[in-house]
C-alpha cells in the first residue's frame, strides 16, 4: 500500500529501510516520506516503529498473512 503519495512510498519501502536499521530521519532523506505535504508522517512513523529490528514484526505479519476463502 502507497503510504507517501507525494513520493510515491510504500509501507513495504518503509518496514524494509526500518528492519535494515535505518533512522527515521534517513528514510526521509533516501525516499522522501513525510518531506513534503507531511500527511503520511504519523502511518509512516508507525509502521516504522513496528517494524524495528529491536520490535515486533506486526505490520509485515498483517500484510503477509494468507487469506482463508470460502469455498
Amino acid at each position: 500500500m502507497i503510504v507517501c503519495v507525494c513520493h510515491r512510498v510504500s509501507d513495504k519501502t518503509i518496514a524494509r529501510c526500518a528492519q535494515q536499521g535505518a533512522g527515521f530521519d534517513e528514510l526521509q532523506l533516501e525516499h522522501g516520506v513525510a518531506t513534503q505535504c507531511g500527511k503520511c508522517e504519523p502511518s509512516a512513523r508507525q509502521i516504522w516503529a513496528e517494524c524495528q529490528p529491536s520490535g515486533r514484526l506486526a505490520h509485515l505479519m498483517r500484510a503477509t498473512a494468507p487469506s482463508h476463502t470460502r469455498g
